[in-house]
């Protein structure tokens, strides 16, 4: 009696043993993000992937693949193998700029990665130092024209949105400006509050904390209605400009994932960002959440693309 008792242990040890095996195998879920520790993207990154592990059930590691403004995180990922899954954190600048300005981006946006979910917006904004008289964004925009000399914006990067997005607004305007890049949100601000640069355009949460702390002042928001982070401000709209542009975040996965498992992974992420935890987590990071499908994350880009696509090109902007 006690041989097929000893049998059955047995037989459960080994199926034990070979499903801690496999799953030791099992590579964990990467998700690469092109921008350092910290940022606005990184702390997408780290909010979704401490849930979606735990649908998963397996780890899901942030890697932050820092260079060539966020390209060099998209080829790792277009090279990711088959068995070693990994999912593309980016945005417009990674994602519709680059390939339309660098002719050896080394990826192809559109052939090389397949959407999977966009989690977060974001607005525009510019912003004034405190030695610029104005408050309003009409008055701006008569300052600049009165003062030509001084008719020149700080952005956080060449080639970024908000350098576009100030591209956009100078021929609005009618203003011939001068752009000058800078190496980050956080150089752009120390020169905008110590007045070396007048006026600012970057992403609203960015400008947001130095606003309140009454360093700078905000003029308008690039969304089509007032931000609920502070409704006090106009839009452009609003200051008189019909003018609307946001940014965003999106999870993209290489040709090489299996699209069963795409879909699979689209489903958890859509669940992580209808979390109200998840949510909290976004608002008080000052980010718009956005749980969106697979089929809504493909018709948002294409729309993305239509509308920004010719402005880059428009530019005439090289690297």
């Amino acid at each position: 009696m006690w041989k097929p008792l000893a049998s059955v242990v047995f037989t459960a040890a080994l199926a034990l043993s070979a499903s801690l095996v496999a799953h030791a195998q099992e590579a964990p879920l990467r998700i690469i993000v092109g921008y350092a520790p910290g940022g606005s993207s990184d702390r997408v990154a780290r909010i979704v992937a401490d849930k979606l592990q735990t649908k998963l059930g397996s780890p899901v590691i942030v890697e932050n693949r820092t260079g060539a403004g966020g390209r060099l995180s998209a080829q790792a990922v277009k090279s990711a193998p088959a068995n070693q899954p990994a999912l593309l954190l980016a945005n417009p600048a990674v994602m519709l700029v680059a390939p339309l300005v660098f002719p050896d981006a080394g990826y192809d946006a559109e052939r090389d990665f397949r959407p999977v979910s966009h989690v977060n917006s974001y607005e525009f904004g510019v912003a004034v130092s405190s030695a610029v008289p104005v408050r309003e964004l009409p008055h701006l925009i008569a300052w600049l024209r009165a003062n030509p000399d001084k008719a020149n914006f700080g952005v956080p990067a060449t080639g970024s949105l908000p350098h576009f997005f100030g591209l956009m607004v100078g021929d609005a305007a009618k203003v011939n400006a001068e752009v000058i890049g800078y190496r980050g949100s956080a150089p752009l601000l120390n020169d905008l509050i110590g007045g070396q640069v007048p006026v600012a355009f970057d992403t609203f949460d960015t400008l947001l904390p130095q606003h309140e702390a009454g360093k700078i002042r905000i003029l308008a928001v690039s969304s089509a209605k007032r931000s609920p982070l502070d409704p006090k401000i106009p839009t452009f709209k609003e200051g008189g400009m019909d003018l609307a542009a946001t940014g965003w975040n999106t999870f993209f996965a290489p040709m090489s994932m299996p699209k069963a498992q795409a879909e699979r992974l689209a489903g958890l992420i859509h669940e992580v960002m209808k979390d109200p935890d998840t949510r909290r987590k976004f608002e008080a990071a000052k980010m718009e959440p956005v749980a969106s499908s697979m089929a809504q994350t493909e018709a948002m880009l294409k729309a993305y693309r239509a509308q920004w696509a010719p402005v880059v090109q428009r530019s005439g902007f090289k690297p």
